[in-house]
C-alpha cells in the first residue's frame, strides 16, 4: 500500500576514505584528522572490506604510551594491550566488520548500529566489495524531506489508496514533520491502518489521526 521504503543506497556516501592492512598508524591518524571520520574501511584486493579501525583502536597506544601495563592487566586486557604494540591497520583494525548491503531499511541500519554500538558501517555488495559508507547522520537524513513533500507522499499513497471513496473528504498536513489527517471516511475500519501507514512514511515525526466514520443518512 505504501511507496517503496528508502534503503541504505538512497542515504549512504560513496565517497569513502578507507585504507589497505599495510597502511601504518600515523597515516591512519593522519586520515581520520583530515578527513574528519572516527573510523576507516580496511580493504585489500578490489575493494573487498576486511575490517574497520577506528579512535578506539588506536587509543590503547597512547592510554599505555607512558607505562606499561601489570601482568593482571595484560590478561584482562588482552585486545587493547596487544593493539598498542601495533603499527599497521592489519594489527589494529576490528574483524571481521559489522557491514550492511545497500538494499537494507533505514530501521535496520538504525537497530544494527544500536546493537553493535558503532557510529558508521561500511556498505557492501554481495561479494563484501565496498559501495559506500553509512552513518548516524545519514539516517536522519529523511527527517530534512520539506513538509510539503510528505504531505503529498501521504495523500498519493495512503488517503488516495485506502480511501478512493472518500478521499476528497480528508485532510492531510504536516507541520515540521507532525502529520494530521482530519475528515470523515466511509470505512471506519481502516483508519487505524491510515495511521500505522502514515506514521511508516520516511521523514514523519508523528502522526495525529483525527479520522471519523461518515456519519449515515
Amino acid at each position: 500500500m505504501t511507496s517503496t521504503p528508502y534503503t541504505v543506497a538512497d542515504v549512504m556516501t560513496t565517497k569513502v576514505i578507507a585504507v589497505t592492512p599495510s597502511t601504518g598508524f600515523k597515516d591512519i591518524a593522519t586520515a581520520m584528522e583530515r578527513w574528519k571520520v572516527t573510523a576507516l574501511p580496511v580493504i585489500e584486493g578490489e575493494g573487498r572490506v576486511v575490517g574497520v579501525v577506528s579512535e578506539a583502536d588506536l587509543l590503547p597506544k597512547e592510554e599505555f604510551h607512558e607505562h606499561r601495563p601489570g601482568l593482571i592487566e595484560q590478561m584482562r586486557r588482552l585486545g587493547d594491550t596487544a593493539k598498542a604494540g601495533s603499527t599497521h591497520a592489519e594489527n589494529l583494525m576490528t574483524t571481521p566488520a559489522v557491514t550492511i548491503r545497500p538494499d537494507a531499511t533505514l530501521p535496520w541500519a538504525a537497530r544494527l548500529m544500536a546493537d553493535r554500538r558503532i557510529k558508521r558501517l561500511p556498505v557492501v555488495d554481495a561479494d563484501g566489495t565496498l559501495q559506500g559508507i553509512v552513518s548516524r547522520a545519514d539516517l536522519l537524513k529523511v527527517f530534512l524531506r520539506s513538509d510539503e513533500e510528505l504531505a503529498t507522499e501521504i495523500r498519493r499513497t495512503v488517503v488516495d489508496r485506502l480511501f478512493p471513496l472518500s478521499h476528497e473528504a480528508v485532510k492531510v498536513t504536516v507541520t515540521e514533520g507532525i502529520a494530521t489527517l482530519t475528515g470523515q471516511v466511509r470505512d471506519s475500519s481502516l483508519i487505524r491502518m491510515a495511521e500505522r501507514l502514515t506514521h511508516s512514511v520516511e521523514g514523519v515525526v508523528q502522526v495525529h489521526c483525527q479520522l471519523e466514520a461518515h456519519a449515515s443518512p
